[in-house]
């Protein structure tokens, strides 16, 4: 069901995201494209991608939106290879659990079930923690998060984000809503780990898709492949390309 990742070594805080409950139709269709995303081209490795997500009572309202949304947003690349992936979520009282790597749609499907928000205070750095101890083990070629709040110590996790930076872990923060306290914790996410930052809003569901879409080319292509995504795409793909170092 996924491991609870505040029991691991290399973490100093507590708690683990438990998958539960929102549209189980809407989460097996996201599951099943999820995996099914750009390769790096024959003969490369495949890219890593840690796909993290804030759970909280604070985004239950657009919690079964964005479930439908993340279905769609590697429809449009799915064939085109795949992309290893882990899903971690936090929510409730420290609560925070990471699955498996996996590498094609079933795979998550059975490691995956409904998703339920629950009260609680957000446990970023946890996450960037986690990805960390993840990418000492094995290379992490991005991090995707999707919140709206932000309740830590900006100094510690800007201090995680950097040390993302120097092994080459770019994190993607995108941030639903306009809390500025979140703003700016997720801006300096982004640049001390040499990733990029975008705002979105529950009516920008395009955008949105665009944005996670490009994450995935990266994770699987590198830097070349989300400029020629951008040079197609457009939109608000351009943001993250002008951002990632």
């Amino acid at each position: 069901m996924g491991k609870d990742i505040s029991k691991t070594g290399g973490t100093s805080d507590k708690g683990a995201v438990t998958p539960s409950s929102s549209s189980q139709k809407e989460v097996d269709a996201f599951v099943r494209n999820l995996a099914a995303v750009p390769s790096a081209g024959k003969g490369a490795s495949r890219g890593r991608l840690i796909f993290a997500m804030d759970a909280t009572a604070s985004r239950e309202p657009s919690w079964d939106h964005a479930c439908h949304l993340q279905a769609e947003m590697f429809q449009e690349t799915s064939a085109l290879g795949g992309l290893d992936v882990q899903l971690v979520y936090f929510r409730g009282f420290r609560e925070c659990r990471a699955s498996q790597w996996v590498s094609s749609s079933d795979e998550l499907v059975e490691k995956m079930v409904k998703v339920r928000c629950a009260g609680g205070l957000t446990q970023l750095n946890r996450v960037l923690r986690h990805a960390h101890k993840e990418a000492e083990k094995q290379q992490v070629n991005a991090l995707v998060y999707v919140g709206d709040a932000f309740e830590e110590a900006v100094d510690r996790v800007s201090d995680t984000a950097g040390r993302l930076g120097l092994m080459g872990l770019r994190c993607f923060m995108f941030h639903e809503g306009t809390d500025p306290v979140a703003g700016r914790a997720f801006r300096q996410v982004a640049a001390l780990s040499g990733g990029a930052y975008c705002s979105f809003d529950a009516g920008s569901a395009q955008q949105l898709r665009d944005l996670l879409s490009a994450v995935a080319v990266y994770a699987a292509g590198g830097r070349p492949a989300l400029e020629d995504f951008g040079k197609r795409r457009g939109g608000a793909v351009p943001q993250l390309t002008h951002q990632v170092k």
